[in-house]
């Protein structure tokens, strides 16, 4: 007779460990931890027994959570934002935590180093994250090896873009149409990056002008495509409520598929951090619970002043399953998580899906 496997005890195992290996994990760099996290997450799922206690404990199967965007259907809301998996190295391996679709990026036409370390910092206090990467990564050729083996056939990925650091402004538009050709086979739908305070006068592509032609010429190439892939933006949390209006504008004129809201914020508002430490760390993106509330207003002022005229993907500051379901009562349609998925580890995208099948 079979031995019968004791799921149950796995399962809670797994659900309520991963604090007491954060503990450990945060005592290392956090650059440095991520891709020894990430590494040993390869490791680990190379066993069969491992993979399925991975499935039982954070994978929820039911159709009452799928969405369907843009011509996509994505298995349930929850995924995974950029900069989490920059060179799509291990994406098969995270979608066993539960995500239903996996964004990857930034990538850029070419590989570059990004800023100089150190350049990720925890403010524990604040359950939050400051970065200053620099759209480091081995460029869209490398990515595009990686993306060309998906072991899950129903996970969507995404392709995050974004231009060279030493591309000047007034030729960027040539490195996201490199990045979108090239990766266009690989993914499932893109998403232009001009919102990272990282890379300087990045933001500056935001403005209606240059961001206007920037999509309409992707728009364009993306017409000559037997089937067009979706286009989506990813903007800053610190807009003004005008910018955000030519935002509203700019998707009815160039008729992209939706936005992702927000990006990082330069802002250091309402830390408890000290503010020596802070300032110390100095420049870079804060991602995580302080950005909760201002990404969450983004997204309500987007819906409601377009009357919900495209879709809204809702990525900051999600914690729990109440972050998440304000975002996707203020409009959002899918929602992203990165700093979260840091702090709370995997069992936060199961108990939103569960939070979202139970509000129904």
């Amino acid at each position: 007779m079979k031995k019968r496997v004791p799921w149950a005890r796995f399962s809670f195992l797994t659900l309520y460990m991963y604090k007491f290996i954060r503990a450990f994990l945060f005592l290392v760099d956090a650059e440095k931890v991520h891709y020894m996290a990430m590494g040993l997450l390869r490791i680990t799922l190379k066993f069969s027994f491992v993979k399925a206690i991975f499935k039982k404990t954070f994978v929820i199967e039911d159709a009452r959570l799928e969405k369907k965007l843009f011509g996509i259907t994505f298995k349930n809301p929850v995924g995974l934002a950029a900069g989490f998996d920059k060179n799509a190295t291990s994406f098969n391996d995270l979608a066993y935590c539960g995500f239903g679709f996996i964004e990857v990026g930034t990538l850029t036409p070419v590989a570059q180093p990004g800023n100089d370390k150190p350049r990720l910092f925890r403010l524990k206090k604040d359950n939050a994250i400051i970065n200053r990467l620099g759209f480091n990564n081995d460029g869209v050729t490398n990515a595009k090896v990686h993306l060309q083996i998906r072991k899950h056939k129903d996970l969507v990925i995404g392709g995050n873009i974004g231009k060279n650091k030493l591309t000047p402004n007034d030729q960027a538009v040539d490195d996201y149409i490199k990045a979108f050709h090239a990766l266009f086979e690989c993914v499932d739908y893109f998403v232009v990056n001009v919102s990272s305070p990282n890379t300087p006068n990045l933001r500056d592509l935001q403005e209606k002008e240059p961001l206007t032609e920037l999509l309409q010429k992707l728009q364009n190439e993306n017409a000559t495509k037997q089937k067009r892939k979706p286009i989506l933006l990813k903007i800053a949390p610190d807009l003004s409520n005008k910018q955000l209006d030519d935002i509203i504008d700019i998707v009815a004129t160039t008729k992209i598929d939706g936005i992702i809201a927000t990006n990082t914020t330069s802002g250091r508002a309402d830390l408890k951090e000290s503010a020596e430490k802070v300032h110390n760390i100095g420049a870079g993106g804060l991602s995580g619970r302080p950005l909760s509330k201002r990404s969450t207003e983004v997204i309500r002022y987007l819906s409601q002043k377009s009357n919900k005229a495209f879709p809204i993907i809702g990525v900051g500051g999600i914690h729990d399953e109440k972050d998440a379901l304000e975002k996707l009562e203020a409009g959002a349609d899918l929602l992203q998580l990165y700093t979260g998925f840091i702090y709370e580890g995997p069992s936060l995208i199961k108990r939103i899906n569960k939070a979202i099948l139970s509000n129904a």
